[in-house]
């Protein structure tokens, strides 16, 4: 009996000790499914999140464009109030003047210097702006064709300088225009043109800082800018330089192509030479 009972005791021990294993098993097993569940949970979710960037990211630009697009506005936010103001000038009117105010410097020196090139010269100067507004008139169905929304519009946390920009982001109308200026500048007079172009530059930059332009909508413009001036050269300069040269022999207006004409301003028959007085002839020579 007593053998039968240690027996029995050993048998109950067990029995415990092995529905105790059994019970850890199964919470072990509970909780390694819950764990397993709930990474898968993660995951999803992460995926979800991370589709819905990527979408975002492609209707707005790329990865790229947009960091882009962070890193040069955010420095607005760290500059000083009266710099931001500088720059919102600077890069919505000041470097549409400046370019203008560089055109008649380049202009008055052209026809002071005078000579049988200026008529050329002049006629060249005078498809800078043109070449501006022929490309500003170019952009205007591509940005109604592509239609890509203000970068404020999109994307929160930039430091806009402008406000009330309702129309289209790409292309950038002052990118555009600066940049045609500056490469028709460099098609008259490299020197002048440089200088033009290195302020187009300097106006896409100041459009991505200010907020109100993705890099790529800077990128378009200056592309934009550069083919109509150059692609379209030729045509103009074939079409310009006759009706400059006539300027250049008009009695009244000659002064705007040449202010040393080498034909005579009395003449009566347009192109008849004239011997110039004694004491006039060192200054017709220099």
């Amino acid at each position: 009996m007593a053998a039968f009972a240690e027996s029995g005791a050993y048998s109950g021990g067990y029995s415990g000790h092995g529905a105790h294993l059994a019970g850890s098993v199964s919470l072990s097993e509970s909780a390694s499914l819950s764990e397993s569940a709930s990474l898968s949970e993660s995951a999803s979710l992460s995926e979800s999140a991370s589709l819905s960037e990527s979408a975002s990211l492609a209707d707005s630009g790329s990865n790229l464009d947009v960091s882009l697009l962070y890193d040069i506005n955010g420095l607005a936010k760290a500059a000083p109030t009266w710099f931001d103001r500088v720059m919102e000038f600077v890069g919505e009117y000041g470097l549409l003047l400046v370019m203008v105010l560089l055109v008649l410097w380049c202009w008055w020196g052209v026809r002071r210097k005078g000579g049988e090139d200026a008529a050329a010269s002049v006629a060249a100067l005078a498809w800078v702006p043109l070449a501006a507004g022929i490309a500003v008139l170019i952009n205007v169905p591509i940005r109604e064709f592509v239609q890509r929304p203000r970068p404020f519009l999109d994307h929160e946390g930039l430091e806009v300088l402008v406000s009330g920009k309702t129309d289209y982001s790409f292309v950038s109308d002052h990118a555009t225009l600066t940049m045609a200026m500056g490469v028709a500048l460099f098609v008259a007079n490299r020197k002048f043109g440089l200088v033009g172009i290195v302020l187009g530059l300097l106006g896409g930059f100041c459009r991505i800082y200010m907020g109100v332009h993705y890099p790529t909508d800077v990128v378009g413009g200056f592309a934009l800018g550069t083919a109509v001036a150059l692609l379209l050269s030729p045509v103009a300069m074939a079409l310009l330089t006759p009706l400059v040269k006539a300027v250049e022999r008009s009695p009244r207006a000659g002064w705007l192509v040449s202010a040393k004409r080498t034909g005579s301003q009395g003449a009566v028959v347009p192109g008849a030479r004239v011997e110039p007085p004694a004491g006039d002839e060192r200054d017709l020579a220099a």
